[in-house]
């Protein structure tokens, strides 16, 4: 495990701000047979455990900027720290009662990530990175996984939902193209889990379009320090700014990247 104290900073936030999303989670089931939905109540969530997280890390690391989901930016007097949060990863499967969701946290320091926490309050798994300490799933260090035939891999994606139906088409295409070459393909809903199956092996690769800073930011160095490649869709090293991540071992990540610029 990383003992850093930045490290555990992030933790101790994340499992706070995860107390109060488990509890909610499981109130969320109750809200389901409701005409209404838990729609309102699940956003207060994901506002509760927001102020949390601003809270914690703000009073244990002074002056570092904020990008937050849902609150936006918050400019810190010290211009070389930003965190990047995003308090529920997968708002739609938590919403659904379905435990794959979970808090992000990335650190950039003058413009490079440097440390990343993914927490799953479902079923308590933490990933951690840190610049050139590793990455972990609990005690257990992490590495991308070795196959290297597009044909043998089991490749993630995101599916652009019904607000981003401008990105459909351009979708389809991809999907179409991966699938004629890949052994399988999974949709789970939470991009920054999805970046985290690939640093743990799960997943051979992973790519999707139109995502933000605060859903990547963390799984980018997942990857990176369990020895795997990302760029963003278009094959540049802009995934913050394009909004878009390919990612897999070195062999799966060129190729993926490959069918889907052809696409």
């Amino acid at each position: 495990m990383i003992r850093s104290a930045l490290m555990n900073v992030m933790t101790a936030a994340a499992i706070k701000a995860g107390r109060g999303l488990k509890r909610d989670f499981g109130e969320v089931e109750n809200l389901q047979v409701s005409v209404k939905g838990p729609g309102d109540f699940v956003t207060a969530a994901d506002k509760r455990a927001e102020k949390v997280l601003y809270e914690e890390l703000a009073k244990a690391r002074p002056g570092y900027g904020f990008i937050l989901e849902e609150s936006g930016e918050i400019e810190g007097s010290d211009k070389s720290h930003t965190w990047i949060i995003d308090p529920l990863d997968g708002t739609t499967n938590f919403l659904h009662g379905l435990p794959i969701f979970g808090i992000s946290i990335g650190l950039v320091r003058e413009g490079q990530i440097v440390a990343g926490l993914v927490y799953n309050p479902a079923n308590d798994d933490m990933f951690i990175a840190e610049k050139g300490q590793g990455a972990y799933l609990n005690n257990r260090r992490l590495r991308v996984a070795a196959r290297r035939d597009l044909s043998d891999a089991l490749i993630g994606c995101g599916v652009p939902h019904l607000g981003k139906a401008d990105g459909h088409a351009q979708f389809k295409t991809e999907l179409a193209a991966v699938m004629a070459k890949a052994g399988n393909v999974r949709r789970l809903g939470s991009a920054a889990l999805d970046l985290c199956y690939v640093a743990a092996g799960n997943y051979d690769g992973f790519w999707e379009r139109g995502l933000k800073s605060w859903d990547m930011a963390a799984g980018i160095i997942m990857i990176k320090e369990a020895g795997g490649f990302v760029t963003d869709a278009d094959g540049g090293v802009d995934m913050l700014g394009k909004g878009s991540v390919c990612a897999g071992n070195d062999v799966i990540q060129r190729a993926l990247l490959a069918l889907i610029k052809q696409a």
